[in-house]
């Protein structure tokens, strides 16, 4: 039966780690294949300690699996070896240099005469130096280019201190007590270091794109809760200007009624003014019709009849006056206002820009000012340090649980026994006593918060996405993946997260600063008397925008601060 043929690449046979064919192949559980040295050097790092993993897929083995060299595969490779290099002899032929015409294929090289001879001139070389010492090597055709120049011997050392390679001879001579190796021990040295250069080139660059990856969503991200932020006080102040505009209105229709009521005042008057004319107007006309003279004369002497004009209200300038000046007023404020979102617009654009330059500056300045960078990057220390942070919270009553009451401009929320009258919306907490704020956060932000009450309260940050019904743990804060909350109560202090609790030595003060690092991953909860005091820090990784949230026991108050 013919024997199956089957196409192989190079690379098939080559090792993960160093990029080179197979020497020792060595099968892992997982089914991948490496050099032998690879996975135990791979294997010995700190990082690797308890912890042995695949450098493919990541899959962990506990305990150290031991090695054992796979057989068939090394077979494999070793014949896959000997055709590549029979492959490479047939492409690489050396002409005899002996031969005049056509020339012969050489089957040695000598090292004495620097030449290259067919089996014919081999003879004839070697019946010509009989008796005397002459290297012959398999044919190569390269042979001048690998001798010295000055000794015209095989350079088979590396002097290490000239960095060149060198001949026996020129070690006793020029490079007489210098570093000299061979030139195999120098490559393997050389081609370990270019090996593990190219590792390290190659781990950079995966960790640059894993960074870029990171701070292009941490970009989207940040924009994404800056426009609903904005969007938010946009909305109240538009909400502002319509509240405006209603009052401006009532205020015109309360000077419209007093000028009203006024002219209407006049026109009563000046009604029963003329009622009182058409009586004396009747009597008038029955005293005409008598033909006593001497009564009519008597009667006559008692009629008046008023001549005195009313002061009649304007019925332009009241009007026009009210047009002018609120129209004159209202522009003043259009003007003043269109000026006063240009400025700001301009300022938050050149803020954006500022700080775009800034983090681009940073970029490219990272590795010369690695201390700056270190500094940018600490945590605040002192209070002040911590309010150049300070976010201004909003509690989103459409998630706020039935049972909660809220006060003082919404700012402090309460735990009742009884049901608050709140429409329906699917983003409510339908068991548990909670409430989240409208603004999610993705970058450096800071809030305080004081609390009482023998219920407790639970203050965290969750992901938008956790579960807002039911009375289980997924829609309760710090009791899920998706959130992160300190726990606090008079008696004790604890930090919950995915259902795992850690209990807090450090009492809970009434007062509690929490300082949110989105793009570090950090979480730290402190008490805010004088000086800040950390109860708890968590390190994580955020993969959306966190929004506040809070949890409030029956009798307890929860109230955000406002610095």
């Amino acid at each position: 039966m013919a024997a199956a043929t089957i196409s192989i690449e190079q690379d098939q046979f080559c090792c993960p780690v160093c990029l080179e064919v197979l020497r020792d192949p060595v099968t892992i559980p997982c089914g991948h294949s490496y050099c032998w040295d690879c996975i135990e050097d791979y294997w010995n790092r700190p990082k690797q300690k308890d912890h042995y993993s695949c450098p493919q897929c990541r899959q962990v083995f506990s305990p150290r699996p031991l090695l054992s060299r796979n057989t068939v595969l090394g077979e494999v490779v070793e014949k896959f070896q000997r055709n590549e290099l029979q492959t490479a002899a047939k492409s690489e032929e050396v002409n005899c240099s002996a031969c005049t015409g056509r020339k012969s294929k050489a089957v040695k090289s000598c090292l004495e005469c620097c030449g290259s001879y067919c089996v014919a001139h081999l003879r004839v070389h070697e019946e010509r130096f009989h008796g005397r010492v002459h290297k012959l090597i398999p044919a190569f055709d390269k042979l001048r280019e690998n001798l010295c120049s000055q000794h015209n011997k095989l350079l088979r050392l590396y002097c290490r201190s000239d960095q060149q390679c060198v001949c026996s001879q020129c070690v006793k001579e020029r490079h007489k007590g210098h570093d000299a190796v061979s030139v195999l021990d120098e490559r393997a040295v050389q081609q370990k270091k270019l090996k593990e250069t190219s590792l390290k080139s190659v781990q950079k660059l995966k960790d640059m794109e894993k960074e870029l990856r990171y701070v292009i969503k941490y970009i989207k991200h940040s924009t994404d809760a800056a426009v609903e932020e904005s969007e938010r006080i946009f909305s109240k102040l538009i909400h502002s200007i319509e509240k405006q505009s209603c009052e401006v209105k009532e205020v015109l229709r309360v000077q419209e009624k007093a000028a009203v009521r006024q002219a209407e005042e006049v026109m009563e008057k000046i009604q029963r003014e003329m009622g009182e004319l058409r009586r004396m107007d009747d009597e008038l006309e029955q005293l005409c019709r008598t033909q006593d003279n001497i009564l009519f004369l008597q009667k006559c002497k008692s009629f008046h009849f008023p001549n005195k004009s009313v002061e009649m209200p304007s019925t332009d300038s009241l009007p026009y006056m009210m047009y002018k000046t609120m129209r004159g007023t209202l522009v003043e404020l259009k003007d003043s206002l269109d000026e006063t979102l240009e400025r700001e617009f301009n300022r938050i654009s050149d803020k954006v820009l500022s700080l775009k330059e800034a983090s681009n500056k940073g970029a490219s300045v990272k590795t010369k000012e690695k201390d700056a960078d270190i500094s940018f990057n600490a945590d605040p220390k002192t209070r002040a340090d911590f309010l150049q942070y300070y976010n201004d919270l909003t509690l989103d009553l459409n998630t706020a649980n039935p049972y909660l009451s809220f006060s003082d401009d919404q700012r402090v929320v309460t735990t009742r026994s009884d049901l608050q009258s709140y429409p329906y919306h699917t983003d409510r907490f339908t068991s548990w006593a909670q409430v989240l704020c409208r603004a999610g956060m993705a970058g450096r932000c800071y809030w305080e918060v004081e609390w009482g009450g023998n219920g407790g309260v639970s203050i965290g940050v969750c992901f938008k996405n956790m579960s807002r019904s039911g009375g289980g743990s997924d829609s309760k804060l710090g009791h899920n993946s998706k959130s992160w909350s300190l726990d606090c109560s008079y008696y004790s202090c604890s930090f919950q997260h995915n259902k795992k609790s850690v209990a807090i030595d450090v009492p809970c003060c009434s007062r509690i600063g929490v300082y949110l690092d989105y793009r570090g991953g950090t979480l730290s909860f402190y008490n805010v008397p004088n000086t800040m005091v950390l109860l708890y820090k968590v390190k994580t990784t955020f993969s959306q925008p966190v929004y506040p949230g809070f949890w409030v026991g029956l009798g307890s108050t929860l109230k955000l601060c406002a610095l």
